[in-house]
């Protein structure tokens, strides 16, 4: 379907944090997801992740992850350089400060008249993933897609230790996680802790595995696998209708 695309401005903790907002172009009510980046942000790539997920009947939802430290509207460059910056932005936010980020965007969602307020999801992609994965602490979030989540295992998301894979209790929603098994940043073990994790809470989840690299969804990278990608999306878009189907 058609999607209308904007920027909407959030205050957090006197940060202004940009959010771009994908959805659908006909009146309804649909879900509301909050969508995660990766450490680049939101640059043409995964705008496209994001427009792309509309189409299919949502509202996304997709903030700045490091608003108190770029400039508004920056997208970090994919490479070697962007990357030191990314993870030195992901290194001094704090956990408390991601929290409060995905709190003001269910918020927004549940406030939107387009949104069903009932049904908010989360999507996120390597830090973006870790990110999902906390977000289904909340207990407004019904499923969570993390794909390739980092650093779950070992708490590394920001300034401190993360306290992600100790809280795996609080969550009520149905899990989606999606990993590459040529991933050197999540190795069979740490896909193992987390796995077992959700097994020992009994936390309804679903694995993907695909002989693919790190972020082999992101469409402007040498890791892009088009066909893994697509089998990808395709199982997430099944997951989210049956999660939201009633």
């Amino acid at each position: 379907m058609q999607i209308t695309k904007r920027n909407i401005e959030l205050r957090v903790d006197d940060s202004l944090m940009r959010v771009y907002v994908a959805a659908p172009k006909a009146a309804g009510s649909y879900p509301g997801i909050v969508f995660y980046s990766d450490i680049y942000q939101l640059g043409d790539a995964m705008i496209r992740l994001a427009n792309y997920l509309a189409g299919y009947g949502y509202v996304v939802a997709a903030p700045e992850i490091f608003h108190r430290l770029e400039p508004i509207g920056l997208a970090i460059e994919p490479n070697d350089l962007g990357r030191m910056r990314g993870n030195d932005d992901a290194r001094r936010t704090a956990i408390a400060d991601y929290d409060a980020d995905c709190r003001a965007v269910i918020e927004f969602l549940q406030a939107e008249s387009s949104v069903s307020s009932e049904k908010i999801g989360t999507l996120g992609f390597c830090i973006g993933g870790h990110l999902a994965f906390r977000a289904a602490f909340m207990k407004e979030i019904k499923a969570a897609v993390c794909c390739y989540p980092t650093g779950i295992p070992i708490g590394k998301l920001g300034l401190g230790v993360a306290d992600t894979i100790d809280r795996v209790s609080e969550i009520t929603g149905q899990m989606l996680l999606v990993f590459g098994t040529l991933d050197p940043h999540i190795g069979e073990d740490d896909r193992q802790t987390i796995v077992k994790s959700l097994e020992n809470l009994n936390v309804t989840y679903k694995v993907l595995l695909y002989e693919a690299e790190h972020t082999f969804m992101r469409d402007d990278g040498y890791r892009y696998d088009s066909a893994a990608s697509t089998s990808a999306w395709m199982e997430i878009v099944a997951f989210l209708e049956g999660v939201f189907a009633n």
